[in-house]
């Protein structure tokens, strides 16, 4: 496995990063995984202040602000948030954007270039964003890296750290959770399935058809259980 590790750096004009930039104190680390071309979920885990999270939280879940695309064009598409927990100093808000069809998230950029599963790693703190994209070939890296580079919006400095091997595997996000019988049903009849290959083998039609179950409701435990399991993720790291 590879990894293909860069900083973006952001003037001013970015909600989220302006408030970070402004409260030294704030950290928001984030797993992001390409589902499609066009879809993708991910998971912010934001920790500071009280009224600093209070406010970064809000910025996540606003319908007007787009965490995702480096360029001047919004994601667009279907955006659905939930709040995985919200306490003292903390929350955790996860993001499921579908139909991003006209999307500059890096995520989906490295998806479009990069074969097999890729998965990000961002943290974020004052005015700059560590991106980590680990993956299983860097075969096309430099056309990731141009288009990258090229699609970014005035006021974001791109600049490169390393691209090589992983030195720290990421940890497994089973090792210690624990997902509803019903939950873990749905996501290894997925998995079994095909759902999280590329190109994708099934749909959720199909799986719901497998387990007897409505779409919704396999669409819902699938959701819960993603969730899950980068909640896990990121409480390990």
């Amino acid at each position: 496995m590879r990894e293909f590790v860069f900083t973006l750096s952001y003037d001013d004009g970015d909600a989220l990063m302006d408030v970070l930039a402004d409260s030294p104190d704030v950290r928001v680390t984030t797993l992001v995984c390409p589902m499609t071309t066009e879809s993708f979920w991910r998971i912010d885990r934001v920790t500071g202040s009280q009224d600093d999270v209070d406010q970064v939280t809000e910025i996540l879940e606003s319908d007007e602000y787009d965490a995702s695309s480096i360029s001047d064009r919004r994601c667009g598409g279907s955006k659905y948030t939930d709040i995985l927990d919200d306490a003292a100093g903390r929350s955790t808000v996860f993001t499921h954007v579908s139909d991003a069809t006209r999307c500059d998230a890096i995520s989906l950029i490295a998806d479009r270039y990069l074969p097999g599963p890729i998965l990000c790693e961002v943290k974020r703190r004052e005015n700059r964003a560590y991106w980590r994209l680990l993956m299983r070939t860097d075969e096309k890296v430099g056309m990731l890296y141009d288009t990258i580079g090229g699609r970014l919006r005035d006021g974001i400095e791109f600049r490169f750290e390393h691209l090589e091997s992983v030195a720290t595997p990421p940890t497994d996000p089973l090792a210690s959770m624990s997902l509803r019988p019903e939950q873990r049903r749905v996501l290894e009849t997925a998995a079994e399935m095909g759902y999280y290959e590329t190109p994708r083998e099934t749909t959720l039609d199909d799986v719901a058809d497998r387990l007897a179950c409505p779409r919704s409701t396999v669409s819902y435990r699938l959701r819960r259980a993603e969730a899950q399991l980068v909640e896990t993720f990121l409480s390990s790291t």
